[in-house]
């Protein structure tokens, strides 16, 4: 007989106790997904991480005593350690990009609504980056014309898209949207399973080392729509 799957363990840390409170209600009505631990700042963050070992840590930016951009390097220094996901508004982009380069997995905006929320602490968990579609493009932006990621630019660029099959095309194109492989899967009309064996290739070919790696080379060659 199967065993059920664990649940995704997940820390939320916030200084609004409304926001943790809503973030909270929204996750306890969601299957496979349990709130573990709870802070106010991101050295309380990183103390309940150690203690209660999430899966996956959504981290405000914004937060006194210590922020979140302060408490991400702590956290991934954690073994095991959690994806950390920062929760953000719109306007913070110069800090949505500091925070992706320390390593946090990606970012979501407080405003997303219930299903959006839920799908983003599952996509974490698998592994995947977390990109809200709302700021990606200002955010990739921003990095494109702050550095050169390896992979990306002029002819070796183009010559490693041109690797890509037409459908591995379509699914770089989405990753530059910031979507997961749900919702890659729900538009194309494929299996789960079928897009992470996409988007293996895609890192392959492009020789990129992270999905936001590849939605970086995405929109530098025009691929993204």
């Amino acid at each position: 007989m199967t065993q059920p799957a664990e649940p995704i363990r997940v820390l939320l840390a916030d200084d609004e106790a409304m926001i943790r409170y809503g973030v909270r209600l929204i996750l306890r009505h969601a299957e496979g997904i349990d709130v573990v631990a709870e802070a106010a700042d991101g050295h309380a963050a990183v103390k309940e991480a150690a203690a209660h070992r999430p899966d996956v840590a959504l981290v405000d930016i914004r937060m006194p005593v210590c922020d979140g951009l302060a408490a991400i390097a702590p956290l991934l220094a954690l073994d095991p350690a959690p994806r950390v996901v920062m929760l953000t508004t719109f306007g913070d982009d110069d800090n949505v990009v500091r925070a992706l380069r320390e390593g946090a997995a990606g970012f979501l905006l407080k405003d997303e609504g219930p299903q959006e929320l839920i799908s983003a602490v599952r996509a974490a968990a698998a592994g995947d980056a977390v990109l809200s579609p709302g700021v990606t493009g200002t955010v990739i932006s921003q990095m494109l014309r702050s550095s050169t990621p390896q992979g990306a630019g002029g002819a070796l660029a183009d010559e490693r898209i041109a690797r890509l099959t037409g459908r591995e095309r379509e699914v770089l194109a989405m990753l530059g949207q910031g979507l997961s492989n749900q919702d890659i899967a729900g538009r194309l009309g494929i299996g789960v399973g079928t897009v992470k064996s996409h988007v293996g290739a895609i890192l392959d070919k492009t020789g990129s080392a992270s999905r936001l790696q590849a939605a970086l080379l995405a929109h530098r060659t025009g691929v993204a729509f």
